[in-house]
């Protein structure tokens, strides 16, 4: 049996919805056993969202079967005695507390940070929230819409008609349990040395704006305060999205050999030579006239070919893929990144989950079971 990183690391995990389950997710991908605490009757949110109502009504909703596999579910009221006992018990034999409560909510629960140390040195406590548990917005509500907002994100996403425009996938949840995660295990090994578990306050917008990279830093050392760009990359040319027979592609030749090899693979070579063109800032500057040029001979072929001639070329393409299309893609199947589950309510449905990109000694991380059933595993806990 493969031996993982966190095998042995117990995670009691408040959370829901995204941001927290994934971060968890990834604890258990890594071999974290994951115990997660739900309100009675209802549970995680996640368990109504998605876009089959069945499912819904199952409180198997999409949205928590993608991020809760190989998890073990316990109701739990934290405001009931029975509640606070079974929870207690919980944090005193656990590794990690995960929770992405709004900002001193845990605390008026009764536990703050003091009162968990109290329960467990070493338990590492992770929060994870819109703004932080400190500041003048740190009581404010957040979803991945408002943080996207907020970071400036939106302001940068589209074309200079179509700003501002949200990413097409809940990106600043992602970074935000990405980031919890890196967190914890920083924090396990700090605890391997140190002997004392620790608060972890994560913000989602700080987390989102460091995520945001050149388009930030660009701003902060240069002054260059960053525009929407489209398909386009702003920091070299061509990067871009261009034209073929029968679809997009897109090519990154930010090297001037690539810039070089392209030109010539596409019957062009004069652009080498044309002073628009002929070093990286100059083709910035005529950045739409070069990219005329390029989708005038990029047409003559399909972006498949042009992917398969250019890449093997040393020139960086790809067709742009609809979601089906990535998942079906030779590769991500070679890596084992998709994996078949038994669906929770035991029917025949298929369910099929994703890892997280990472082998370990050459095997994918893949949850060892289905998510689980509301309550599924409370007789575990119902004596503690």
């Amino acid at each position: 049996m493969q031996q993982l990183p966190l095998d042995g690391v117990k995670v009691v995990d408040l959370t829901s919805v995204l941001a927290g389950p994934y971060c968890s997710y990834q604890l258990m991908l890594f071999g974290a056993e994951v115990v997660k605490v739900e309100l009675p009757g209802s549970g995680d949110l996640a368990r109504r969202l998605g876009p089959d109502d069945e499912l819904n009504r199952d409180r198997l909703g999409a949205s928590f079967l993608a991020q809760n596999a190989g998890k073990k579910s316990v109701e739990l009221d934290l405001k009931s005695p029975a509640g606070r006992v079974a929870f207690e018990a919980m944090v005193t034999g656990a590794d990690v507390l995960l929770e992405n409560f709004r900002a001193g909510v845990l605390a008026r629960l009764g536990y703050d940070r003091d009162r968990l140390r109290e329960l467990n040195p070493r338990l590492i406590y992770c929060a994870i929230s819109g703004f932080g548990q400190s500041g003048p917005m740190s009581g404010a509500p957040a979803y991945d819409q408002i943080i996207q907002g907020l970071s400036g994100m939106m302001s940068v996403t589209g074309t200079p008609d179509t700003v501002p425009m949200r990413v097409g996938f809940p990106v600043c949840d992602t970074v935000g349990g990405l980031m919890a995660a890196m967190a914890i295990c920083a924090s396990l090994a700090g605890r391997h040395r140190t002997g004392r578990g620790s608060f972890l306050d994560l913000s989602m917008l700080e987390a989102s704006i460091s995520a945001m990279g050149w388009t930030v830093s660009n701003y902060l050392v240069s002054g260059v305060e960053p525009e929407p760009m489209g398909d386009q990359n702003a920091t070299a040319a061509p990067s871009g999205t261009f034209e073929t027979a029968d679809g997009p592609l897109n090519i990154a030749a930010n090297q001037q050999t690539q810039f070089e090899t392209l030109c010539r693979l596409i019957g062009r070579p004069g652009l080498v030579a044309d002073p628009r063109f002929a070093v990286p800032e100059a083709r910035k500057l005529h950045r739409k006239a070069l990219n005329a040029e390029l989708n005038d001979a990029l047409r003559a072929r399909t972006a498949r070919e042009w992917e398969e001639l250019l890449s093997g070329h040393g020139v960086p393409a790809a067709r742009v893929l609809t979601v089906p299309q990535a998942l079906a893609l030779d590769q991500v199947r070679h890596r084992g990144f998709l994996t078949d589950l038994s669906f929770p309510d035991g029917s025949d449905r298929r369910l099929t989950v994703t890892g997280n990109g990472v082998l370990v000694d050459d095997e994918p991380l893949r949850p060892p079971a289905a998510p689980p059933l509301l309550g599924a595993h409370n007789e575990e806990y119902a004596h503690e």
